[in-house]
């Protein structure tokens, strides 16, 4: 139910904004493969290496703080909102998005697109 949940809240966001999405997504499992993550997550641990994770206030913050010499900064909030749990999303629902998928694994890769008003 999540994903279309996601795929939801995808379309409303293409359809605010007029942007057409492509979204591109790793497989269950594979994001071992994931080069933007691995460049990331290895600077986080060094950051925060010998430090006690007490809270999530300083987690965020040994995130945040994270940078590297080739000049990334990495920013970090910590998001207090509370969300409603147990959304359920109707079949009716979603065959009003306007998704597309791919030729290649279409339920990892697909093109949502906004809707005419």
């Amino acid at each position: 139910m999540r994903l279309r949940l996601w795929k939801v809240e995808l379309q409303k966001l293409a359809d605010e904004t007029g942007l057409v999405l492509h979204v591109h997504q790793y497989p269950p499992g594979t994001s071992k493969w994931n080069k933007i993550e691995h460049r990331l997550f290895c600077h986080i641990t060094q950051n925060w290496r010998g430090r006690p994770l007490t809270d999530r206030i300083a987690v965020v913050e040994l995130i945040g703080a994270t940078t590297t010499k080739a000049g990334l900064k990495v920013a970090c909030a910590l998001d207090t909102r509370v969300y409603q749990k147990g959304i359920k999303v109707k079949d009716a629902e979603m065959a009003t998005l306007d998704i597309i998928g791919d030729a290649f694994h279409p339920e990892w890769n697909y093109t949502i697109n906004p809707r005419r008003r």
